[in-house]
């Protein structure tokens, strides 16, 4: 199946064509949250969690505590269905969060195959790096992670295309990837 990416505008027309399994909403603290009907809190997680890469005065970055938990609930997403993530913009948090359930459920899998997927799929894509270097931390990858994320967001012309448009139209890459299960 599909990692569904969208902002928040299109994240119930992202839901709709996606049909996902599960949900994570990824928005500042204070941010109203959208419901999915059926969907309660085993199906849909909500992440306050600012978009920032570093401690800025009354917001703090986000944290181990942030990424466990998500970690914690993309375990029991299955690949055969499809997951869908969004932020505000889609661009940072939620292609953040994609990235992470794309390597935990394809460990053998280069994660510069996932960072590339990532960029291919969308010229907004661009991962908040705090993010995944956490966990890539936790899911022990080297370093290779956070360095196909940095990868994505070095390249020039996304900046130019992220205050463009401010927004990202949804987007998805594969929830598998070499043949993993």
């Amino acid at each position: 199946m599909k990692i569904w990416i969208s902002s928040l505008r299109d994240v119930h027309d992202a839901h709709a064509q996606s049909a996902p399994d599960r949900v994570v909403s990824l928005l500042s603290p204070g941010s109203d949250f959208p419901a999915f009907d059926g969907y309660g809190d085993d199906r849909h997680m909500r992440v306050e969690i600012n978009d920032i890469l570093e401690d800025r005065e009354g917001r703090p970055a986000p944290g181990t505590h942030h990424v466990e938990n998500l970690i914690g609930f993309l375990k029991d997403w299955r690949t055969d269905e499809s997951l869908l993530v969004h932020c505000w913009a889609g661009m940072s948090r939620s292609t953040a969060t994609a990235m992470i359930a794309a390597c935990l459920h394809n460990p053998d899998t280069d994660e510069a195959e996932v960072g590339a997927a990532l960029a291919a799929a969308s010229p907004t894509a661009f991962p908040n790096t705090r993010i995944v270097s956490i966990a890539d931390e936790m899911l022990r990858r080297g370093g290779r992670m956070a360095k196909a994320a940095e990868k994505i967001r070095s390249d020039e012309s996304r900046l130019t295309e992220i205050y463009r448009v401010a927004e990202a139209n949804p987007f998805f890459i594969p929830a598998k990837f070499n043949g993993e299960t």
